[in-house]
């Protein structure tokens, strides 16, 4: 398609440079406000989601695999445990996770709350139990005075769940140059990166990166034109994903589609890391999800829209 053509097409959508200033009507939304919280258990949240001794050894907190100063994730293809061993998935970023309608790879709980949990009594994550916990935060003076000033019952499973969530509640990346762009500054963007977005509904992305999230809402298979783990070689038990939770066998290789917010700085990709930059993610995207081979030009452009999802605060709750 030409220049010209590209253009026309922008123009009859509404999305051309010198559109309205209002919000533009589109099926991805911007990120909303942080909830309102108690103030007192974010903070408790945001020191125990820095806390080692949550895990059986004290070597390990929720902040050495999500790190918060880079990406909410970890650079590694896999994390490693309490035990030094890699884990059987690539850590998904915490950033926005809030916004995601269930949480982990394989979509096994629904709330913050029952994540903490699991990979606290996980015995290839954090290895602890709840009794050592409590007595290990029960026993600190700090926090023994905090907790009893933010909660009546003190030092509980429930309440360190519930501080850990308030704090990721908080952990939202707003105003990209995207959100922007959706909220009618349309100069924010340039036009190839317009374009990108462009390419982005047409080839059939946004079926399953939707929302405010882009993503996080729904669960797919991983290979539906073609079977990425086999041709990937080396299957494990996690490359099942819902299949080990359900037992259905039509959840075979099924995985929550992830968020794609802040993707280009999320590498590597995968719920078993093995695309390493985001370019070979979006090359497995089109073999295996769309089964259709992009123009290098509609490729770049893609990309060009993905950079413009990185938001702002991404430590700053």
């Amino acid at each position: 398609m030409s220049l010209f053509h590209h253009a026309m097409a922008l123009l009859l959508c509404g999305l051309c440079v010198g559109a309205s200033a209002e919000p533009l009507d589109e099926p991805l939304k911007p990120l909303p406000a942080v909830p309102q919280q108690d103030a007192r258990r974010v903070e408790l949240g945001r020191r125990l989601f820095h806390e080692p001794r949550l895990s059986i050894n004290n070597t390990l907190s929720c902040a050495s695999c999500h790190q918060l100063d880079k990406n909410g994730a970890d650079s590694r293809a896999l994390s490693l445990g309490f035990d030094g061993k890699p884990v059987a998935v690539n850590t998904p970023t915490v950033f926005n996770a809030a916004l995601n309608f269930r949480q982990f790879w394989d979509g096994r709980v629904k709330t913050l709350e029952e994540q903490s949990n699991v990979v606290i009594t996980s015995p290839h994550e954090m290895g602890s139990d709840w009794r050592t916990v409590i007595e290990r935060i029960g026993n600190d003076p700090d926090y023994r005075r905090d907790f009893a000033a933010t909660y009546p019952d003190g030092v509980t499973q429930a309440n360190v769940q519930q501080a850990l969530a308030s704090f990721e509640r908080t952990l939202l990346t707003p105003n990209s140059r995207f959100d922007q762009y959706l909220l009618g500054n349309t100069d924010i963007l340039t036009l190839e990166e317009k374009y990108g977005y462009q390419r982005f509904k047409e080839y059939g992305c946004i079926a399953c990166h939707q929302g405010v999230n882009i993503g996080g809402n729904m669960f797919q298979k991983f290979g539906v034109f073609g079977d990425y783990i086999v041709d990937r070689g080396n299957p494990t038990v996690a490359d099942q994903g819902r299949f080990n939770v359900t037992g259905d066998e039509a959840d075979r290789a099924v995985f929550k589609v992830p968020s794609l917010r802040n993707v280009a700085i999320t590498a590597p990709y995968f719920h078993d890391g093995s695309a390493l930059t985001l370019e070979d993610a979006v090359d497995v995207m089109f073999r295996y999800q769309l089964g259709r081979l992009p123009s290098e030009e509609d490729k770049t452009l893609i990309i060009l829209f993905l950079t413009t999802l990185t938001g702002q605060g991404r430590d700053k709750p």
